[in-house]
C-alpha cells in the first residue's frame, strides 16, 4: 500500500471512530473540506505540517495516521 493511500485510510477510519464530519475536521485542521476529501480518498500528499494540523484536530497522534493496522502490511506496498 501507498503511503497515500494508508494515510487516507487511517484517517478515514480515525475520523469516523472520532464521530466527525470531513467538514468538522477541515474546519479544525484550518484546511479545506475539498483537501480532507481528497486526504481520505488517497489523492492528497500531506506535508508533516498538516499531518500534525489533523492529528490535532481529530485529537489522535500523528503517527497514528502512518501506521500499518496490519503488521504484516508494508506501506510501499
Amino acid at each position: 500500500m501507498n503511503m497515500r493511500k494508508l494515510v487516507g485510510r487511517n484517517f478515514a477510519r480515525l475520523r469516523a471512530a472520532s464521530g466527525l464530519t470531513q467538514e468538522a475536521v477541515a474546519e479544525r485542521a484550518n484546511l479545506s473540506q475539498q483537501y480532507i476529501s481528497g486526504l481520505e480518498r488517497g489523492t492528497r500528499n500531506p506535508t508533516v505540517e498538516t499531518l500534525a494540523d489533523i492529528a490535532r484536530a481529530l485529537g489522535v497522534s500523528h503517527v497514528e495516521l502512518v501506521m500499518p493496522t496490519d503488521p504484516n502490511e508494508s506501506p510501499d506496498e
